[in-house]
């Protein structure tokens, strides 16, 4: 005879109803699974949004190269060691980059050259020439907005809209009944993209808006609309009405089943981070430069 089967109905209807807590698998995903040096998963979510923060709104105001660029290399790291290594984080830890050097060099063109003139030049084209200041300047601003876009992956790529709802509601204070509409607004996107799957199949079928084209292809969309929109106006009644059947909001607190805990470990991630951050503005930052 299995343990459940053992227990008491009582005990067995308690250990139903018990809070769960960690990582929260949303219903209309996958399987997730992770190992456990993949650290970044279990952290609650407000420790990874609060770690960073005040790292990117220093780095707002820096105008040097080598302090983006060491927070690029560090939160690198921490990315490649806490998330899953995917095709996603290789292209977005190349992209980010490539697109700051995109950055970096439509601000060194846009650069007034009389500012940066007592500098030497780098690149002459006739009467126009780019200065080494330009170009630093463009560095410093590509590396700077680098930055706070790959610090803003920490949360990004290892946290859920789900979890980050209830954790506003258990850590925040936020008032459940906004916390769980937001919650509501997550599950409707998986499902609107089922309805859209359902909806083109039917079209398919039916041999409707055929043909390519712009003008066949923007029929074709214009003919998912109010199907689309008829099945949300459909989901939204039926949530309101077992909202309702249930006393939602009737009370100014509610139990949660999934708890999403603040742990002692998501406090040293939370701190240590903040440490680091400011030992790199410390060491790196160029403090005697205006």
């Amino acid at each position: 005879m299995s343990e459940q089967a053992r227990l008491e109905p009582a005990d067995a209807a308690a250990a139903a109803s018990a809070p769960t807590t960690g990582p929260v698998v949303d219903p209309y995903a996958g399987p997730v699974t992770h190992s456990p040096v993949h650290f970044l998963y279990d952290l609650n979510p407000l420790a990874k949004i609060f770690a960073p923060l005040p790292a990117m709104v220093m780095l707002v105001f820096v105008r040097d190269v080598r302090t983006p660029l060491v927070f690029i290399t560090l939160t690198a790291v921490v990315l490649l060691i806490g998330v899953r290594f995917t095709r996603g984080l290789v292209a977005l830890l190349i992209g980010v980059p490539a697109f700051g050097a995109v950055i970096a060099l439509g601000f060194a063109l846009w650069t007034d050259a009389g500012l940066v003139d007592d500098t030497a030049p780098v690149v002459q084209l006739g009467g126009w020439t780019l200065y080494s200041g330009a170009l630093e300047t463009g560095l410093a601003t590509g590396l700077r907005i680098a930055a706070i876009v790959v610090l803003a992956f920490i949360a990004g790529l290892s946290t859920t809209g789900p979890d980050l709802v209830r954790a506003t509601v258990q850590q925040l204070r936020v008032p459940y009944r906004i916390g769980y509409t937001a919650l509501a607004a997550f599950r409707f996107v998986p499902r609107f993209r089922h309805e859209l799957d359902i909806i083109r199949q039917a079209h398919r079928v039916r041999g409707a808006h055929g043909g390519r084209g712009p003008f066949t292809a923007i029929a074709r969309w214009a003919g998912y609309i109010v199907p689309l929109l008829a099945g949300a106006i459909r989901h939204a009644e039926r949530v309101a009405l077992a909202m309702d059947a249930r006393a939602f909001g009737a009370h100014a607190d509610r139990t949660e089943r999934h708890l999403v805990p603040f742990r002692t470990r998501d406090t040293v991630f939370l701190v240590g981070f903040w440490v680091v951050s400011a030992l790199v503005f410390w060491l790196f930052f160029p403090w005697g430069l205006s």
